[in-house]
């Protein structure tokens, strides 16, 4: 039985997915649940001549802010206790060492993720949060994948 449930969001599909089953457990175990998104500030977007990064920095952060407030209704309309959190990934902290930061400090029992299901060159250049999160957590990881949801459902 999970008792406290961090779900990683990031706005995509795929982590609206993600959060969703999250709720779902946490709704059926009467677990507390954390929503987590991460502010990441990527070296690569600041290094171009002329560029503020403070403007992308602010984007992600309302973004953030806007996710956890959408995640905040969907769990009082469900009954699940729990609020959003907020990280900002930096050249020391990555996305998967801040979001399996987050799941120690929040005692999380169980951590859920989306998967964009990557492949091949893509994965190797791009690398995967998940993936990198499934290797290094001392916790139940579950992933949901890019194309969960997508099936038909039977005629019935």
């Amino acid at each position: 039985m999970y008792k406290r449930i961090l779900v990683a969001i990031d706005g995509s599909q795929t982590s609206h997915r993600a959060f969703e089953a999250a709720l779902d457990l946490a709704q059926i175990h009467g677990a507390v649940l954390q929503p987590y998104y991460v502010v990441e500030n990527t070296p690569l977007y600041f290094d171009v001549p002329g560029y503020d990064p403070s403007a992308l920095r602010t984007r992600l952060v309302d973004e953030g802010s806007k996710l956890g407030r959408e995640a905040a209704e969907a769990m009082k309309e469900r009954g699940v206790a729990g609020e959003a959190a907020v990280g900002e990934a930096s050249s020391v902290d990555d996305v998967s060492t801040l979001v399996l930061d987050a799941a120690r400090a929040f005692n999380a029992d169980l951590l859920v993720m989306g998967t964009h299901g990557r492949k091949g060159f893509q994965r190797l250049i791009l690398g995967s949060v998940a993936e990198r999160c499934l290797r290094q957590a001392t916790l139940p990881v579950l992933l949901i994948p890019a194309a969960a949801g997508t099936a038909e459902k039977p005629a019935g």
